[in-house]
C-alpha cells in the first residue's frame, strides 16, 4: 500500500513571491508621510523573525502597530496577493488541485488574506491554519488572537501536533519558523523553498533545497506538467545578453549564470560540460571541441542574425537545435546603413575630424546628394530588401545581386552579374551570411571593377571584403569612402585593443560591430530568441531553427509527447511506431520532418506506458536523442 504524502506548506513568500505584511504596508501607509522609513521598518522586522532573531510575537505586535490598517484594504491585498502566487506553483496548479486534501497552509501569517488566494488553487478553509486580525467597531486591525497557537513561539509544530496527521510528512517554506517543524520530529523532510527569497541560515538547515515546486514535485515522483525540474536546467547567457533576455529565462525556471564576454575555446570546454542551454551573440565560436564537451547541451541561441559562429553541422548530429532572431534588429542595420552612405557621401568623417583639429574647410568638393545615385546592394535578404525600400524613399536608384532568386520590392532592378553591379553604382553595401563561400566576395580584383569614386559600406561579416585591399583602394582614391562594422578579427570584450589596417583611412567610418546595437533591436532579439528556445523544451516546436526540420505544433494536453532525433535513414518512424505498437500504446498524433541530415519526429500518445518504453526508443538504431516533454 502506497503512503499518503502530506505536505505542509508556508505561505509568505513560498505560496506567494512576496511577504504579504509588506505589501499591505505599501497599500495602508500610501498617504502617510514616513511611509519609506515605516515599510523599512515592517521589513525589517520580518526579516529578524524569519531568523529567529525576534519572537514571532513581538514581530507581529511591532508590525501591526506600524501598519494601522483596516479590514477594506485586506480586501485589497487579497487582490494583489492573487497576483503574486509563485511562478512555480502556478505551472504546476494542477498538482494543487488533485491532493488538496493533503495539503496545509501553516503560515504566521493571518487567514484574512490567506484563505481566499490559496482558496484559488481549491485548498480548503479547514487545512488553512494561521493568525486571525481583530477589529475594531470601525473595522480598523487592533489586534491579533492571542490565543492562536500561531501566534506564539514555536506555534507551528504546536499547531501540527494538533492535527494528528498520518503517512510522510514534508514541509516546504523559507523561514526558520517552517524548519522547527523537522526540528520537533513532526515531518520527515524540510524543503528549503528558495525560488523566492533564499535565508543562508535557513537553508543550511534543510534536508532539500528547492529552487522551485517542480524540484519537490520531481524528487517526490509528483510531477504531472514537466518531466525535468526547471530549475535543473542549467541555463549560461554570454556577451551582455540583453537583461529581458535574462528575466525572460529566469521568470521560467531555469538556473541561469551571466557572463558579461565572450569566453575562449578553453573556457568554453570547461564551463558547458553542466550546461542544457547557452545564450551568444556574434564573438562566442561555439566549435566541434566545444560540443564535444556538451553532453547535457540541449539548444543554442544565438541573439544575433549570424550562425556562423556555431558548428551547425555538429550540432544535428548531436541533436541540439539552434535559434537565432533573423528579422530583430534589420530595422536598426538598415538605419546605420542609410547614415552612414549620406554621412560618406558628404565627405563628413573627414570634415568633422579637421573641425577637431581647429581646421575650417568649407567646401562642396567631393560632397553629393544621396538622390538620383545608383544603389547596389549584394544581398537581397531580411537587411538587403529593407535598406532598398528606405533607400528608394529617398530617390536613391536601387540595383541588386543575390545568387538566391528573390522578389524585387519597389522599383528595384536585379542585375544578374556581380561585375555589372560593382561597374554600374556609386554606392555598393554589403549583406550577405556569414557562410565560408563567401569569404572574399570583394577581392581585390572585385574591389577594383567598382567604379572609380564610389563607396563601400559593410555591415555584414568581416571576411567577405580583402582589407588589405580595400585599404589600397581607398588610399589611392579608387574609392571615396568606406564604412565598415565587421572585421576579420575582433576583440573579444571592450577591455581587448583594436587593431586593423583600415585606421587612419581616408572617409573611412569604423564603428565596433554595432549595426543592430540598437535598444530597440536588442530587446526585439532578447524577446524572440528566449521565446523559441522555451517553447522547444516545452512543446517540441522546431519553428524557426536554423539547423532543424521546421514543426511547430500546440501545447499538448492529456497525452505524453516522445521528441526523437535521429539519423535521416529510411525506416525509422516505421521503427518508432512498431515499439508502440508493441507496448500497446495508442498514438494521438504524430508528425515527422526531416532534412538532409537529421528526422526529428513527435509523438503524442496517451498518458499511460510502460517506462520500458524509454529504453526501446533510445535503442532503436540511429537515434541522436530522445526525450519525454509531459
Amino acid at each position: 500500500m502506497t503512503m499518503i504524502k502530506k505536505f505542509i506548506i508556508d505561505f509568505d513568500s513560498t505560496f506567494t513571491q512576496v511577504e504579504a505584511l509588506d505589501i499591505l504596508g505599501e497599500i495602508s501607509l500610501r498617504n502617510d508621510p514616513k511611509r519609506d522609513e515605516k515599510l523599512k521598518a515592517i521589513k525589517d522586522i520580518t526579516d529578524l523573525g524569519m531568523e529567529g532573531k525576534v519572537t514571532l510575537r513581538e514581530s507581529l505586535e511591532k508590525r501591526i502597530e506600524i501598519l494601522n490598517a483596516n479590514k477594506a484594504q485586506i480586501s485589497e491585498l487579497v487582490a494583489e496577493l492573487k497576483k503574486k502566487i509563485s511562478k512555480s506553483f502556478q505551472r504546476n496548479r494542477e498538482f494543487f488541485q488533485e491532493n488538496a486534501n493533503n495539503i496545509y497552509i501553516i503560515s504566521n501569517g493571518f487567514k484574512d488574506f490567506i484563505t481566499p488566494v490559496v482558496g484559488v488553487y481549491g485548498i480548503s478553509e479547514e487545512n488553512v491554519f494561521a493568525n486571525e486580525f481583530i477589529y475594531d467597531e470601525e473595522d480598523n486591525i487592533i489586534d491579533f488572537n492571542r490565543d492562536n497557537l500561531l501566534s506564539k513561539n514555536n506555534g507551528k509544530p504546536e499547531t501540527i501536533k494538533t492535527l494528528n496527521l498520518e503517512g510522510d510528512v514534508y514541509v516546504v517554506g523559507d523561514g526558520y519558523t517552517d524548519y522547527e517543524i523537522k526540528a520537533s520530529g513532526l515531518a520527515n523532510k524540510f524543503y528549503a523553498f528558495t525560488e523566492n527569497i533564499n535565508r543562508p541560515k535557513v537553508s543550511s538547515k534543510a534536508d532539500h533545497i528547492a529552487p522551485s515546486l517542480d524540484e519537490i514535485l520531481y524528487v517526490n515522483k509528483m510531477n504531472k506538467k514537466f518531466s525535468y525540474p526547471k530549475s535543473r536546467i542549467n541555463v549560461l547567457l554570454l556577451e551582455n545578453v540583453h537583461p529581458i533576455g535574462v528575466e525572460i529565462m529566469k521568470h521560467e525556471g531555469y538556473n541561469v549564470e551571466v557572463v558579461s564576454s565572450a569566453m575562449s575555446e578553453e573556457e568554453l570546454c570547461e564551463k558547458i560540460k553542466t550546461v542544457s542551454i547557452i545564450g551568444i551573440r556574434s564573438k562566442t565560436q561555439i566549435t566541434k571541441k566545444v560540443l564535444e564537451n556538451a553532453n547535457r547541451l540541449i539548444a543554442i541561441g544565438a541573439f544575433c542574425i549570424g550562425t556562423n559562429q556555431i558548428d551547425l553541422e555538429t550540432c544535428q548530429e548531436k541533436g541540439i537545435a539552434v535559434f537565432n532572431a533573423p528579422f530583430s534588429n534589420t530595422r536598426s542595420v538598415v538605419e546605420l546603413a542609410i547614415s552612414e552612405i549620406i554621412f560618406l557621401m558628404r565627405n563628413l568623417h573627414d570634415k568633422t575630424l579637421k573641425m577637431h583639429q581647429g581646421i575650417w574647410d568649407k567646401s562642396a568638393s567631393g560632397s553629393f546628394e544621396v538622390r538620383g545615385k545608383k544603389l547596389g546592394i549584394i544581398g537581397y535578404g531580411n537587411i538587403g530588401a529593407q535598406l532598398s525600400v528606405l533607400a528608394e524613399s529617398m530617390g536613391m536608384h536601387v540595383l541588386y545581386y543575390d545568387i538566391v532568386e528573390r522578389l524585387a520590392l519597389g522599383n528595384a532592378t536585379k542585375i544578374d552579374s556581380l561585375d555589372e553591379l560593382l561597374e554600374t553604382c556609386d554606392i555598393i553595401s554589403l549583406h550577405v551570411d556569414g557562410r565560408k563561400d563567401n569569404k572574399n566576395v570583394l577581392n581585390r580584383e572585385k574591389i577594383f571593377k567598382m567604379k572609380k569614386g564610389s563607396i563601400l559600406v559593410n555591415l555584414s561579416r568581416g571576411h567577405v571584403v580583402e582589407v588589405p585591399a580595400l585599404k589600397e583602394a581607398l588610399e589611392s582614391g579608387h574609392l571615396a569612402g568606406a564604412a565598415v562594422d565587421v572585421f576579420p578579427s575582433e576583440p573579444k570584450n571592450n577591455d581587448e585593443p583594436f587593431e586593423s589596417e583600415l585606421k587612419g583611412c581616408p572617409n573611412t567610418i569604423l564603428t565596433p560591430h554595432i549595426g543592430g546595437s540598437t535598444l530597440e533591436a536588442q530587446e526585439n532579439i532578447a524577446q524572440f530568441v528566449p521565446g523559441k528556445i522555451i517553447e522547444y523544451i516545452n512543446t517540441g516546436n522546431t519553428f524557426n531553427s536554423v539547423n532543424f526540420p521546421n514543426i511547430q505544433l500546440p501545447f499538448l494536453r492529456d497525452a505524453h509527447r516522445l521528441i526523437h532525433i535521429h539519423h535521416n535513414a529510411p525506416g525509422v518512424l516505421a521503427k518508432i511506431n512498431q515499439v508502440l505498437a508493441n507496448y500497446k500504446i495508442n498514438i494521438v498524433g504524430q508528425y515527422l520532418k526531416t532534412n538532409e541530415k537529421i528526422g526529428y519526429v513527435i509523438t503524442d500518445i496517451d498518458k499511460a506506458y510502460s517506462p520500458d518504453v524509454i529504453d526501446a526508443m533510445k535503442e532503436i538504431e540511429g537515434t541522436i536523442r530522445f526525450r519525454i516533454l509531459y
